[in-house]
């Protein structure tokens, strides 16, 4: 597969695909080693990904380096890296205690039953990334699977590949870990095979991919872990801090080129704020710098995938066919070959415009006012997605009546897409945003293991005699 680099838009790596028999062959050494992997116990496990975590170490510049390439962007490629050694050190840190087995109990229903719960990791898991974050979100499924003790495999983006081949070196110093985690080189069809040939999925990307995963593992009877695309809005009360609100947005929804599935892509602002709001906002992203002329300057950087450049250009032209109103950027810049987006404030939006109920994932931040706090609520519910949502209010009261009515997943107050770096706070998807348990604190481990119930019967089992028939 020729792939195409983000910077400079030359197509200049070859990827080179895994065949069919390839792939199997993975299957096959995996579900041989899995067993071993899970019976040398959790302590073993963490100590085997620390020495991965040393051998990432190793190779980072290199892994870095790569993923620049991918992505067009230095400080996230290198903040994406080492947030991976935090992700292995938080696992190994607890999985031991999660793990640690739980004393017998008596039911409540025969106290002479006495009750042995364990957990029981899947075999094999597989899991399938995406592009924006190429190497978190394959990893952060595939770290606690296998710490779980889970193999694993791991079909990354085939539009961001060029940092496996450095990953695959730091993988295989660890035998004991290439004998169960194994990447998969390829597109669609690789992606099938992962979904066909393990006991569980996990899936990061977009809604229609998803439902096409959804309904794949449905047949096979498997779960399907599935974090899909957001439409994130944002609640500005009138009593909102602004210089923080428009510093918190700004970043959220154009932070990464808005290509995050949690950067907010709906802002709504009490009518009493709107003005001095949009007015702070508009300022603040005409300052905002494109990495264009040198990559290790300036703020944003390149749109990853090239159709993206499109679906941002006709929403754009939707909402000003519509009357919209463009007061920075509002065009794609091309600079070298590459494809940029500057943050792009449109204002007299509403909710005909495909740029306020389709996802955008690029840095396009739409204003809207609002009337009172039932309308805000109603506007932000207004969607098909629910993965977060931000609240802002500088007071307590209206943020505890406000941010449980809204339907999503996690609600950031008085910041913007604070799940990209707080992992220890479980949350589910709404709507269509997503599938099964969540990425996120215990459960993040936990949904990997099917639960075992030995029942133990202490006294003397019931008869026959026992459905002796009565009268009525």
């Amino acid at each position: 597969m020729k792939i195409r680099n983000p910077y400079t838009g030359e197509y200049d790596y070859e990827l080179l695909v895994d065949p069919a028999d390839a792939i199997d062959k993975k299957v096959t050494d995996l579900r041989a080693n899995q067993k071993a992997w899970q019976h040398a116990g959790v302590v073993h496990r963490a100590k085997i990904l620390q020495d991965w975590k040393a051998s990432i170490q190793k190779h980072l510049q290199e892994i870095t380096e790569q993923l620049a390439k991918d992505t067009g962007r230095n400080y996230i490629s290198k903040y994406e890296v080492i947030g991976v050694m935090g992700m292995i050190d938080g696992w190994c840190y607890k999985a031991p205690r999660l793990l640690e087995e739980k004393t017998e109990r008596a039911s409540m229903f025969d106290s002479n039953v006495k009750i042995r719960e364990r957990g029981i990791p899947y075999d094999l898991v597989g899991v399938i990334g995406p592009w924006n974050f190429p190497i978190t979100l394959s990893l952060i499924d595939a770290i606690p699977a296998l710490m779980a003790g889970c193999a694993v495999l791991l079909k990354p983006s085939e539009v961001t590949p060029r940092y496996l081949d450095p990953l695959e070196k730091s993988i295989q110093e660890v035998p004991a870990l290439a004998a169960v985690l194994k990447l998969v080189r390829g597109g669609a069809e690789a992606g099938k095979a992962v979904v066909n040939n393990t006991d569980a999925v996990c899936f990061t990307g977009s809604i229609a991919t998803g439902k096409h995963i959804a309904m794949a593992a449905a047949t096979r009877l498997i779960p399907a872990f599935l974090e899909l695309g957001g439409k994130d809005p944002a609640l500005v009360l009138a009593d909102a801090d602004l210089e923080m609100a428009t510093d918190a947005i700004l970043r959220s929804a154009v932070g990464a080129t808005g290509q995050a599935c949690q950067s907010l892509e709906r802002i709504y602002v009490h009518e009493d704020a709107y003005d001095n709001f949009l007015n702070l906002l508009v300022a603040k992203a005409k300052k905002v710098t494109l990495n264009a002329t040198k990559k290790s300057e300036g703020q944003l950087g390149p749109l990853i995938f090239e159709p993206q450049a499109k679906l941002i250009m006709d929403q754009l032209q939707d909402a000003k066919e519509k009357g919209a109103h463009i007061h920075s950027g509002g065009a794609i810049e091309t600079h070298h070959g590459g494809l940029w987006c500057p943050p792009t404030v449109v204002s007299n939006v509403d909710h005909e415009m495909t740029i306020m109920t389709e996802e955008t994932f690029g840095p396009l931040i739409p204003v809207m006012p609002f009337k009172d706090e039932a309308a805000g609520i109603r506007l932000a519910n207004d969607s098909e997605f629910g993965l977060s949502a931000s609240l802002f209010s500088s007071d307590m009261a209206s943020i505890e009546r406000i941010a449980y009515q809204l339907e999503a997943g996690a609600i950031s107050i008085n910041d913007g897409s604070l799940t990209n770096k707080i992992y220890d706070a479980e949350k589910n998807a709404f709507k269509k945003s997503g599938l099964n348990g969540s990425r996120m604190g215990d459960a993040g481990l936990l949904r990997f293991f099917r639960k075992r119930a030995l029942l133990v019967q202490t006294g003397k089992p019931a008869p026959i005699d026992s459905f002796e028939e009565i009268e009525l």
